[in-house]
């Protein structure tokens, strides 16, 4: 049985940072990982942000995977502690699903103070169909703390394509370093983020159940994931070992996956005016 959505609060439960901290903190740098298919997996999804609560649930099947997320600081700006804690764990692979466009008119608002203080303006966008299911993984076989694995291994994000409305954006530069430990000696890289492609919003998989103290932060995760370019490098490729987390997704085996410079970068934005509770 899916969960049902309850309230947001600002206030934090043992195992779940609040909303608003959590949320605005999360930045995600995107590899591009295609090459492996998972064996077949049909999963039934719900949405949990209030702004999308009416859409119907739907049931996708996994496709190929596209991209391994992780996360990452920009700037030099280190979440602060208690928050760091739970956002250096957050990693996601991302697989291919397709459905039927939903055409839904939204306004997204930067919530990151890095990106704020650019003077990023708000994007009126429409969401359309479904491309991807972001799943939380582990890397080579090194866990999360489990007050912290209790709360990242439910985070799923499914996302959409976007059309941007109004003019395009000014591409803006950023510095993003890794944070968690597997990446830790990864070299800091410079990008330019230009266009906002798709809206990564948060979603129940049907035989997850979720704590209700960690539904009420995680019904707040909405991620713009922009494309970004590079500048020339010297970083080789690293081979990674993935390993599911979600109890839904435990079944599938270990996957390997090889990455060298980010694609894109998801940035945590809020819809409508609707600021996470924090």
């Amino acid at each position: 049985m899916l969960v049902a959505v309850l309230p947001g609060t600002a206030t934090a439960a043992p195992g779940a940072p609040p909303p608003l901290p959590f949320v605005s903190q999360l930045d995600l740098s995107c590899y591009r990982t295609e090459g492996y298919k998972p064996p077949p997996a049909e999963l039934t999804l719900k949405h949990l942000n209030p702004v999308l609560a009416k859409l119907p649930m739907e049931t996708v099947k996994l496709g190929e995977r596209q991209q391994l997320c992780v996360p990452v600081a920009k700037n030099g700006e280190i979440p602060p502690p208690g928050i760091v804690d739970f956002v250096r764990w957050v990693d996601l692979s991302c697989y291919r699903i397709e459905g039927g466009a939903v055409n839904f008119p939204l306004t997204l608002s930067h919530l990151n103070p890095v990106v704020r203080k650019l003077g990023i303006q708000d994007a009126h966008v429409t969401m359309l169909s479904p491309e991807q299911l972001c799943v939380p993984v582990a890397k080579n076989g090194v866990l999360p703390p489990p007050e912290v694995l209790s709360f990242v291994r439910h985070i799923d994000l499914e996302c959409y394509a976007l059309r941007v409305l109004g003019i395009p954006a000014v591409p803006f530069p950023l510095t993003l370093g890794h944070l968690n430990p597997v990446l830790a000696d990864r070299p800091k890289v410079d990008v330019k983020a230009g266009n906002a492609r798709q809206l990564c919003v948060p979603v129940a998989k049907r035989g997850d159940e979720i704590p209700p103290e960690v539904l009420d932060t995680l019904q707040w995760l909405d991620l713009a994931k922009y494309d970004v370019t590079t500048g020339p490098s010297v970083v080789g490729p690293v081979t990674l070992k993935l390993t599911h987390l979600n109890p839904v997704l435990a079944r599938l085996p270990s996957e390997e996956a090889v990455i060298t410079e980010p694609a894109q970068l998801g940035l945590p934005v809020a819809k409508n005016g609707k600021i996470p509770p924090g």
